[in-house]
């Protein structure tokens, strides 16, 4: 028997207890008549006590070579500890050693496994087993777990089945960049790792299993951010005999059962808010509502002055900012730098200080005179002490600049708290989303997603009009799942590829087991995928999902740790019949 308790158990009541412990050493400190020990397991910390009054000299030796990782097993009894640590669970005892077993020891970490630790995300994600015994990402991990278990017992509650579905499937066009795997069996063919099961959960549905879920791993070859990642974890779901508001009702209470378990937070209703309104309110299509700052459009009340740069615009919006009326000129200029950098693409950026005394001051003074200024601040909600930023350029443009100030500003602010929480519905997208550069039109969501009722005829002769019988769930401004109402009948979708530019051939090609499956009595049905990793993330009162995977890539899509990906030899190129000149590699 390895140990009898874990590092973190041993309480007062323990005392006199004789115990085995194994754990890795955290840290030795020796005081030459006495060495103290600080054990470490995924539970807790036990402080060990080596004493030469007490202990066995062999046992004291013994504990002398010890270092920083070694991986122990002692057996001692537990004692009241002198200099209590209120700090950790175990601080009120200590174990005196009788017997140490050291079961391997450990070269120098890296970096401290601590808390607060010396490594870089470099070395750290290198070397990522250590990381994970720092208590930052274990927590991290297990609370994880404690999320997919709450959304398991969920789902069983609620009738859903679990039921795998491939990985290795067939590459389409629509999407992300596939992760493609060539088929040695199958000369110069391909499969393609899935970018979600999207086609064969609706298959399950055809099939009558009329709930299903799935914790599964997607792939996408695409660009990465901090909260993206070359493979992710889907909760994916999908229902049958349904309708938008039935979906809605399930995923709900989905998010409400995890606030409650997880956070002891209750929340009654979720706001529902359309695209349009998400847009032209807060920039973009899945905003924080935790905090103010609406937009405000100035078109009315700023043009057909004299100020050429917002005559010539498509849109002048601009926000209000609580307590901006104090910033100095200093601290606006560098506002100004920030919407002005790259990553934002703003050319400048008109402020107004609306002073306490109900005056207004702007950079714009020249044009605009008072009555002016106070017509601003009404379009934006602006109160005496607040600073009024205004963007303006082409609608689109200034719309994602100005929300990207917006979050910047929350952010210094400190409006945006973790342990606040503020989900949302964004519905009624756009069906379909035009390609400025080839002109075409292509789905804003998925091939499969259903359009309005009575919206179908409106592709003919006004593709960008027809709304989408689709939903996203967004949570402290961030998307965590998103779903749709599914086409169900091959007409249907057979209009539906035509106008995404399939010919028959090519769909026949790409989805032709979905068209027949639609011809044996596909019932209704529609679903939702929540991204794991982001809710997880987010749950966990943080945005960069990382810590809450446990053997992540980097910003390249690259494993540092096992250096993945990595290059095969010529017999296995060969195998795979893959014809490649190593030599230019």
């Amino acid at each position: 028997m390895y140990r009898t308790h874990t590092c973190g158990a041993l309480r007062t009541e323990d005392i006199n207890k004789e115990v085995t412990l194994s754990g890795w050493v955290q840290k030795t400190r020796d005081k030459g008549f006495m060495i103290w020990v600080d054990l470490r397991d995924r539970y807790g910390i036990t402080q060990l006590i080596f004493d030469e009054s007490r202990t066995d000299k062999a046992q004291i030796e013994k504990a002398k070579t010890l270092g920083r990782e070694f991986v122990i097993q002692v057996t001692g009894t537990v004692i009241e500890r002198e200099s209590k640590n209120k700090n950790i669970p175990t601080g009120d005892i200590e174990v005196l050693v009788s017997e140490l077993n050291i079961l391997n020891t450990s070269e120098v970490p890296p970096f401290t496994i601590e808390d607060e630790t010396d490594g870089g995300e470099d070395i750290r994600m290198k070397y990522r087993y250590l990381d994970i015994r720092r208590n930052p990402v274990k927590e991290s991990l297990i609370f994880r777990s404690k999320v997919t278990n709450e959304v398991r017992n969920y789902l069983a509650n609620q009738d859903f089945i679990e039921v795998e579905t491939p990985y290795l499937i067939k590459s389409t066009p629509e999407g992300a960049r596939d992760f493609v795997v060539p088929s040695r069996m199958n000369e110069g063919q391909f499969y393609a790792l899935p970018q979600s099961p999207q086609t064969f959960k609706q298959l399950l549905m055809v099939g009558g299993m009329d709930k299903y879920f799935q914790i599964v791993k997607c792939f996408r070859d695409e660009d990465l951010r901090a909260d993206r990642q070359p493979e992710f974890t889907q909760i994916d779901c999908e229902m049958a005999f349904v309708e938008q508001e039935d979906i809605l009702n399930v995923f709900e209470g989905l998010t409400k059962h995890l606030l409650k378990k997880l956070h002891n937070f209750e929340i009654e209703n979720f706001p529902r808010m359309t695209f349009d309104h998400a847009m032209k309110t807060y920039g973009n299509d899945k905003p924080d509502i935790r905090f103010g700052m609406e937009f405000g459009e100035l078109n009315e009340v700023a043009k057909h002055k004299e100020f050429k740069v917002f005559n010539s615009a498509e849109l002048v919006v601009g926000i209000a900012v609580p307590g901006g009326a104090s910033y100095t000129r200093k601290e606006i200029d560098k506002l100004i730098d920030w919407v002005k950098r790259p990553q934002v693409g703003a050319l400048g950026m008109v402020y107004v200080k609306c002073n306490e005394d109900g005056s207004f001051k702007s950079s714009v003074d020249k044009f605009y005179n008072q009555e002016d200024l106070a017509k601003w601040a009404e379009a934006t909600g602006a109160n005496p002490g607040d600073l009024i930023c205004v963007l303006s350029g082409d609608t689109n443009k200034v719309r994602a600049q100005l929300s990207a100030l917006r979050m910047e500003l929350a952010e210094r602010l400190g409006l945006r708290k973790p342990n606040e929480f503020a989900p949302l519905w964004v519905i009624d997208f756009p069906l379909l989303e035009l390609d400025e550069e080839t002109g075409h039109y292509h789905a804003m969501h998925h091939p499969f997603t259903s359009p309005k009722p009575g919206q179908l005829e409106l592709l003919d002769t006004d593709p960008g009009a027809v709304k989408a019988n689709a939903y996203d769930l967004v949570l402290n401004g961030n998307e965590i799942g998103g779903g749709s109402i599914r086409i169900f009948d091959k007409d249907t979708q057979s209009i539906m590829f035509k106008h995404l530019g399939f010919t028959e051939e090519e769909a026949k090609a790409q989805f032709g087991f979905l068209m027949d499956a639609f011809e044996y009595g596909a019932p209704p049905h529609g679903g939702l995928a929540f991204g794991l990793d982001r809710l997880v993330a987010i749950l966990g009162g943080q945005e960069t999902i990382r810590d809450f995977i446990a053997f992540p890539k980097n910003n390249s899509g690259r494993d540092v740790m096992i250096d993945a990906p990595a290059a095969l030899n010529q017999e296995q190129l060969s195998e795979l019949n893959i014809a490649l000149d190593l030599k230019e590699q």
